[in-house]
């Protein structure tokens, strides 16, 4: 078994609990958002949704200047609502998963680099940017999604066992015995 095909198993866990986060944004919620300085609900989930991009980027590519001199800046895909969401995430994950499964460990330790302007923002291995700028950086800002939910009275989805707004099976029959 390669490092990436080991990753499959939590890989596929939170693309399951991304998707169904992603799922429950609300259309009439799209610019919504809790503070001036805060993005739109829309932003931050076409950014959730899209981040599993940057892993199938990482394991295909040595680096990514996200602001060349001279040239375009990296744009982030524009989703308009939750069906192109669930549409971009779906292919993104799909893709994702595919390129962790074939890629060799000699591969995913090779370094990756992201650089502004030509400048070097950081160099690290394949693996571990996948761990720390692509998986965590996710499961952070999938968070932060619940938190706009929890404010808007959307329903929080349980991602590690049931949420509040989900309950536990058994759990009122248990509390009175």
């Amino acid at each position: 078994m390669t490092i990436g095909q080991s990753m499959l198993p939590e890989f596929d866990q939170e693309m399951q609990n991304t998707r169904k986060t992603l799922e429950r944004c609300p259309d009439e919620k799209w610019n919504w958002k809790p503070h001036e300085k805060s993005g739109t609900l829309g932003w931050l989930a076409g950014h959730v949704g899209t981040v599993p991009e940057w892993i199938t980027m990482t394991i295909n590519t040595q680096e990514l200047d996200y602001a060349p001199v001279g040239g375009p800046s990296f744009e982030p895909p524009k989703i308009a609502n939750r069906k192109e969401l669930l549409a971009a995430f779906d292919k993104a994950a799909a893709e994702a998963r595919a390129a962790l499964a074939g890629v060799s460990d000699a591969e995913i330790m090779k370094d990756w680099t992201l650089l502004a302007g030509g400048q070097k923002i950081f160099a690290m291995p394949r693996v571990a940017c996948i761990r720390g700028m692509c998986l965590n950086h996710l499961y952070h800002h999938r968070g932060q999604l619940t938190v706009y939910f929890r404010l808007l009275g959307v329903a929080v989805p349980g991602l590690y066992g049931p949420s509040a707004d989900e309950g536990q099976p058994g759990a009122a029959e248990a509390a009175t015995n």
